[in-house]
Parts: C-alpha cells; structure tokens; sequence
C-alpha cells in the first residue's frame, strides 16, 4: 500500500503563501490561484489525527473533480484544472465566512443534538417523535461557521446576517445554490444506488461574482447510504449501511474520543488505517462508477511537484 502524503512544502514561482489546513496545503499563486494538494490527512471531531490514510487524497480529489464538472451548471467553480490525481488548480477567491451544511436526513451531528432533546437546530424546527436516519420532509440548511482551528460553530441565518458575516441577499443566493447543488447531488447519486443524506457547500466571490469552492459530495464533505435497503433497515431500526467519514468518527467515540479537551487520540492500528483506506476506494467506485486507478508507488511528492510546475507554466 502507498505510503500517505502527509505534508508538502513546495515553492512555486509566483508563489505568495502557504496555507495547511485539515486535509489540503493550499499555495497562494500570485493572489490569482490557488495550488490545492489533497494529502492523506485525515480529520475528525475537528482535530486532524495523526495516521494519514493511503489513497485519501485522491479519492476526494478525482470525485471533487467529477462533481464541479456538474456544478458548473448551476453555479460558477473555482476549478481551472487538475494536473494530478492529488492536485487541483483552480482561482483564488474572497471566502464567505460560513459553511452551507444541507441536510436531507436526521443523521449524525443533527440527531446527536435532536438525541440530547434539541427541537431546533440553527433556526430550523424540529418535529417531534423522528427517529435516526429519517428523511426530512424537505432538506433542510444547517449552517456553521468557518474555524481555522477548533470546531466550527451552528449558527443561524438570522444571526449570520445580523453579525454582517453575509448579506441578506448574498445569502439567500447562496441557499439558492446550495439547495440546487444538493437536488443535483442527489440525482447523481441515485443514479448510482446511493442516498445523498447530507452535505456542506463552501463559496467564495471574485470579481462580484459568487464560486463554488473547495470540495464537493466527497466522503469527507458528505454522507452516503446504500439507497438498496435504507427502508428495511430503518423500520427495523438498524444501522445504515453508509459510506462516509461517519464510521471513523464513529469507532472514536467507540474508544472514547469526541475531541474533547484533555482526551487522547486511540492508535489506529494498520488494520483500521487499510479498512478505511478501503472505504474511502469503495466509494469512489460506487459514485463515479468507474475503477480505481491506484497511482505508482515511489516518490509521489516528486511526481506532484512536477506535474504542478508543468501547469503552472502553461498559465
């Protein structure tokens, strides 16, 4: 098995900064682009744990790839192209400071907080006697706030146009979008025998004009279950079969990790590290429809560089 990419310190020309986030070194080319290398990183609970997964950062790569294809659609991308199976290129845009969570089960995060009694969730109601995993009338938007380090934070659209973090119009063109997006994704994925459950879209604007940015439907940015099934298991009361970060999260909470202050990260022993590895590849044959093409092994750092500097002078 590959050995995961962990951290990349390049230097381009033109290049202006380097920013490390959870998952991606994003390289700020000029104040036009941005150089976006998909490492094996792997998050959760917000805190970045510290065994990387063979293969992560393609899989979210070449799906984002597929799915901005589609995107552009219905909103403006920030994708330019993608010389790598680890890399997109794409412009360097002003960041609205929110995320669009949608949400079209009650599942993770939501039900966690429906579970403990909440009947609101960012300003959106909640009826009461749903159960786990059961699909809401209409999708509903849940939004967070952006945090470069620590969690992000619920939040609601009345408190984000009241704290100016967006304008009530830039707003709701961004619902707009993001309830497109989702309507889109969840044709996609039908299509392919799964459920869309549940998602977040991130935007930035150019020039007065609003981008879809960042990753979309990936299992990082997403939750999938298997459409063959979902209502049998639901009546019944069992766990979906789901392809999505959520059963990592899921085995930390097993170990007792929540991310919390003062707890520890449980080893991942090799085991765990292939199993999940293995995930991540099933769904990126399920939803493209296509074979994985696992990369040759060797130096992998080497062949991004390369690939990045070649684009870079095509530019």
């Amino acid at each position: 098995m590959q050995k995961p990419i962990l951290r990349t310190s390049f230097q381009f020309p033109g290049q202006k900064d380097l920013y490390k986030g959870k998952v991606r070194d994003v390289y700020n080319i000029n104040d036009q682009h941005l150089v976006m290398i998909v490492t094996d990183r792997i998050s959760a609970f917000d805190v970045v744990l510290p065994r990387g997964i063979p293969y992560k950062g393609q899989v979210l790569n070449q799906i984002a790839d597929r799915f901005l294809g589609a995107s552009s659609q219905i909103v403006p991308t920030w994708k330019v192209s993608t010389p790598d199976p680890n890399v997109m290129i794409g412009h360097k845009t002003e960041p609205y400071p929110v995320e669009m969570v949608v949400r079209g089960y009650l599942t993770g995060h939501a039900w966690r907080e429906y579970k403990a009694g909440k009947r609101q969730i960012c300003g959106e109601p909640l009826p009461e006697g749903m159960q786990q995993h059961q699909k809401f009338d209409r999708p509903i938007i849940t939004p967070t706030t952006k945090a470069h380090e620590g969690h992000d934070e619920d939040i609601s659209k009345d408190e984000i146009i009241r704290q100016g973090l967006v304008s009530k119009d830039e707003y709701e063109k961004l619902e707009e979008y993001s309830l497109q997006l989702f309507e889109q994704g969840t044709r996609m994925a039908l299509d392919k025998g799964l459920i869309l459950v549940d998602t977040k879209y991130e935007f930035g604007k150019k020039n007065g004009q609003i981008y879809l940015i960042d990753e979309v439907h990936t299992p990082d940015s997403s939750r999938y279950f298997y459409a063959d099934g979902y209502q049998e298991r639901f009546d019944r009361g069992e766990p979906q079969h789901q392809l999505s970060k959520e059963f990592v999260r899921e085995w930390l909470v097993e170990q007792g990790f929540q991310g919390q202050e003062g707890q520890n990260v449980p080893d991942m022993g090799d085991d765990f590290i292939r199993k999940v590895s293995e995930r991540y590849i099933e769904l990126f044959e399920k939803i493209t429809g296509e074979k994985f093409q696992y990369t040759e092994s060797g130096n992998v750092e080497a062949r991004i560089e390369e690939n990045i500097r070649k684009q870079l002078e095509k530019m």
